[in-house]
């Protein structure tokens, strides 16, 4: 992903499912996991990225609490986040990963006007609620899946319902029809960091 000239990508509730991650999480500068996570755990929850347009992009990821059980609540550690990332560039990109709605648009309300963008993951399932907040952040509860949508989250539909309707452990298998990819485009100015539009982007590919 990174050769193809993808900037940054951010983690979530998953990180540390291969432990063999670890020496690459400590190493890159461009991969970066859940900030609130134990602060044990390696690697790093911000990073800031060259634009094409010359300016500097801060990115940070955090965890929602409700069912991910983060080592640390993301309210407790976001503000001295934000205030590291301002002192690099007035770009800042927030990716919450979460279950929970309410908490991904707190974090908005609790945010608008620090950052550029607050853009939620986890679900797999693109919201129809791009806003921009009055003092300039955008925000988007869920930017959806790149993947195979003709599936149960991206894995092939049979293999689910079977561990679903049975209970018993199944191999999941990627599934390959309907890929598309989503996401969401930002307009901001790079000299203030505040956003004048966001919208959802769904390109399909087969």
């Amino acid at each position: 992903m990174l050769a193809m000239g993808i900037d940054a990508i951010t983690l979530g509730n998953h990180a540390f499912r291969r432990a063999e991650i670890g020496p690459y999480l400590e190493s890159s500068e461009r991969l970066i996991r859940p900030a609130n996570s134990s602060s044990s755990t390696p690697g790093r929850g911000l990073t800031v990225v060259p634009t094409r347009n010359g300016a500097r992009l801060a990115v940070i990821n955090v965890l929602g609490s409700l069912f991910l059980h983060p080592a640390t609540s993301m309210f407790e550690v976001v503000d001295g986040l934000v205030e590291e990332a301002r002192r690099q560039t007035p770009l800042v990109l927030v990716d919450v990963h979460a279950e929970a709605t309410s908490e991904k648009v707190a974090l908005a309300y609790w945010l608008d006007g620090r950052v550029t963008a607050i853009v939620g993951t986890h679900t797999h399932v693109q919201t129809s609620d791009a806003r921009v907040f009055p003092k300039g952040t955008a925000f988007i509860t869920d930017a959806g899946m790149t993947g195979p949508h003709d599936s149960v989250l991206g894995v092939e539909a049979e293999l689910a319902i079977r561990r679903m309707r049975t209970g018993m452990p199944v191999r999941f298998e990627t599934a390959h029809g309907g890929v598309r990819i989503e996401g969401a485009l930002v307009e901001c100015d790079p000299e203030t960091g505040k956003a004048s539009s966001i919208e959802a982007v769904r390109v399909p590919l087969s």
